[in-house]
C-alpha cells in the first residue's frame, strides 16, 4: 500500500515546511485540512504564501518536510496524473490560463487530453458553458471577452474536467462589483449543485463571508487562525494584527456599538445577517410593549 496515510480529509497538510532553492522559507509547520463539498477561504498578506500552498495541493511543489495527500494518498510522481484529475486549479488572470482561438477551443484542450472527442466531447462543452453562465459563446475569442466572462471561461475550461475540487487564487480580483456578485453566486451554485469543494485565496475580505465556511489566516508562512468563518472573524485583534481587516458590515457593527447606538447578539458579517438581527430586535421591542 505504498503511499497511503490515514486521512479523514480531501486535501490534507501535515507538517509541511516549505524552503525555495535561495533558502527562503515560504511555509512553516502547515498543517491543513479540506473537507468534501467544503468551502475554504484562504487569507493572508502578500507574501503570506498563499501561492505556495496552492501549489503543493497537485504536486507543482514538492515540501520540503511533511506530508500532502489527497484523496487518503500521498502526493507524488506516480499519482500526479489523478491528483490534476481531482483538483482544478483556476488562476488570479484568466489571460494566463486562456490560449485558444476560441472558447469552444478553449474548453475542448483539455477535454481532448482526455481521450474525449466528437458528439460527446461537444456535450460537455455545452454543459461547462450553461453552468458558467455563457451559453452560446462557443466561436467567440475569449480575448475579446470582458474580464468577468474570460473568468467564467477559465472556470468552464476546468469544469469540463469534472474534477472533486476547485482551487481559485483571487476569484473577485479586478471585477466590478456586478462580476464578482455573479462570479459568487456562479462559485456557490457549483458547490450547492455539482458538490464541488471550493478552496480559494483572496483579499476580498467581504466576500468570505458570502462564500466560505472554513478559513484559514496565513502570514508570514504560518497559519495563524482556522476555524469556523464566524469565529474566525471573532478575532478582530489578532485579523488587525497580521494587517487584515473586518468585513465592512461587521466594522459598521462595531462603531454602533462602540457609540453605543445598538448591541448585537453577534457580529454580523454580511448585510443579511445585520438585517436579520435588526428585524429580530424590533421584533422583540414590538412584544415588551
Amino acid at each position: 500500500m505504498e503511499g497511503l496515510v490515514a486521512s479523514l480529509g480531501l486535501i490534507e497538510l501535515s507538517k509541511v515546511d516549505f524552503l525555495y532553492p535561495d533558502g527562503a522559507q515560504a511555509l512553516k509547520g502547515i498543517d491543513f485540512s479540506v473537507k468534501p463539498r467544503e468551502r475554504v477561504a484562504v487569507l493572508g498578506p502578500n507574501g503570506a504564501g498563499k501561492s505556495t500552498l496552492f501549489q503543493l495541493f497537485n504536486g507543482l511543489l514538492q515540501p520540503t518536510r511533511g506530508t500532502v495527500s489527497v484523496k487518503g494518498r500521498v502526493v507524488e510522481k506516480s499519482y500526479l496524473k489523478e491528483v490534476r484529475r481531482t483538483i482544478g486549479m483556476v488562476f488570479q488572470d484568466p489571460d494566463d490560463q486562456l490560449f485558444s482561438g476560441t472558447v469552444r477551443q478553449e474548453i475542448a484542450y483539455g477535454l481532448l487530453n482526455l481521450g474525449l472527442a466528437g458528439r460527446r466531447m461537444d456535450e460537455v462543452v455545452c454543459w461547462a458553458l450553461e453552468v458558467v453562465g455563457l451559453s452560446g459563446f462557443e466561436n467567440k475569442s475569449p480575448f475579446n471577452l470582458s474580464g468577468g466572462e474570460k473568468k467564467r471561461v477559465a472556470l468552464a475550461s476546468v469544469l469540463a474536467m469534472k474534477p472533486e475540487v476547485l482551487v481559485l487564487d483571487e476569484p473577485t480580483g479586478a471585477l466590478d462589483p456586478i462580476g464578482a456578485a455573479k462570479i459568487i453566486a456562479l462559485l456557490d451554485r457549483v458547490n450547492r449543485e455539482l458538490g464541488i469543494t471550493i478552496v480559494f485565496a483572496t483579499h476580498d475580505v467581504d466576500s468570505v463571508p458570502l462564500m466560505a465556511d472554513t478559513v484559514f489566516v496565513m502570514d508570514k508562512g504560518e497559519i495563524i487562525l482556522s476555524g469556523p468563518t464566524g469565529e474566525v472573524f471573532s478575532q478582530k485583534d489578532v485579523l488587525r494584527a497580521h494587517n487584515l481587516r473586518l468585513p465592512r458590515v461587521a466594522h459598521l457593527a462595531e462603531l454602533l456599538e462602540r457609540d453605543g447606538d445598538y448591541r448585537f447578539p453577534s457580529s454580523p458579517l454580511t448585510i443579511g445577517q445585520a438585517k436579520k438581527m435588526f428585524l429580530d430586535h424590533k421584533t422583540k421591542e414590538k412584544g415588551q410593549k
